[in-house]
């Protein structure tokens, strides 16, 4: 039966250095503030800020939710952002998603300062990952490069298989683990038209899945021994599942993060570290 990676204990290391991260950032008179925008009303959202405010609070950063109206339009969103850019004492800005439809994402995303942008989603930012010296990039793609990490495994001419290709996902994680020399693949849609979706995972030292479609991933194609990080939050019934075949999978792999109790807490953890360095880099 394989491991179970506990991202319950190391997001609670990672928070141990964000406290200790603090206490000498207050030493230096300097108070990290995170400011949330959110644009309209979304009950899933409301969550996540919810959860954010909390584990702000408790490392003792200034936690501030700003709503705009439905109906503001994408530059005048944009020239909100651009205040939030120009107040010093703001040291951090998230955007909340979805927007509206029909505004410009990216666009709105990249009107964030890269030094304010605790979600690594401005082109410089993510710019800085093909460099290989990121400092802040996407909170759950550092999430993910922390567990494997954190299981002391040398990536060093592993096979890696990433199942997913999001901007904030796919793409870096596959960026943050090439330049360790690992040998990764990117899986997509069109891989799993074309049927080499199973050839590509059976042959994976480290597989990482993020796609949102509940056990996408059968467990008997998992390597016998390898490592598994379920990247996906999915509701089934009453139950949250991950995008592997939990039950089987677990068999195989020599580690694997459950769902729930894996990359979620680590990716929460993650933010307030990209919170503090932005505070860190406002100083500079």
């Amino acid at each position: 039966m394989g491991n179970l990676i506990d991202g319950k204990a190391i997001a609670e290391k990672v928070k141990e250095e964000v406290k200790k991260e603090m206490e000498v950032l207050k030493t230096e008179g300097i108070e990290p503030g995170l400011v949330a925008i959110q644009v309209g009303e979304n009950p899933a959202s409301a969550i996540y800020t919810n959860q954010q405010k909390k584990n702000c609070e408790k490392a003792g950063i200034g936690y501030e939710l700003k709503t705009f109206p439905q109906d503001i339009t994408e530059e005048q969103l944009i020239a909100e952002i651009g205040k939030l850019n120009g107040d010093s004492s703001i040291t951090g800005i998230i955007l909340q998603l979805p927007l509206p439809q029909g505004m410009d994402v990216r666009k709105v995303q990249a009107s964030i300062l890269p030094e304010k942008d605790v979600e690594g989603v401005n082109p410089a930012n993510m710019g800085w990952i093909v460099y290989g010296r990121p400092y802040l990039a996407p909170c759950t793609a550092l999430a993910v490069k922390e567990i494997i990490d954190s299981t002391g495994v040398d990536l060093y001419g592993k096979e890696v298989v990433m199942v997913g290709h999001s901007d904030i996902v796919g793409k870096p994680v596959a960026l943050l683990l090439v330049d360790k020399f690992a040998t990764v693949s990117i899986c997509h849609i069109g891989t799993s038209d074309a049927g080499m979706l199973e050839e590509h995972i059976r042959r994976a030292d480290i597989l990482i899945v993020a796609v949102g479609k509940a056990n996408l991933v059968p467990g008997k194609w998992i390597k016998e021994g390898a490592i598994v990080v379920d990247v996906g939050i999915n509701r089934v019934g009453d139950k949250i599942v991950g995008d592997v075949e939990f039950e089987t999978a677990k068999e195989r792999a020599s580690l694997i993060t459950p769902v729930p109790g894996g990359v979620g807490p680590v990716t929460t953890a993650i933010l307030l570290r990209n919170v503090v360095r932005a505070a860190k880099w406002a100083k500079k």
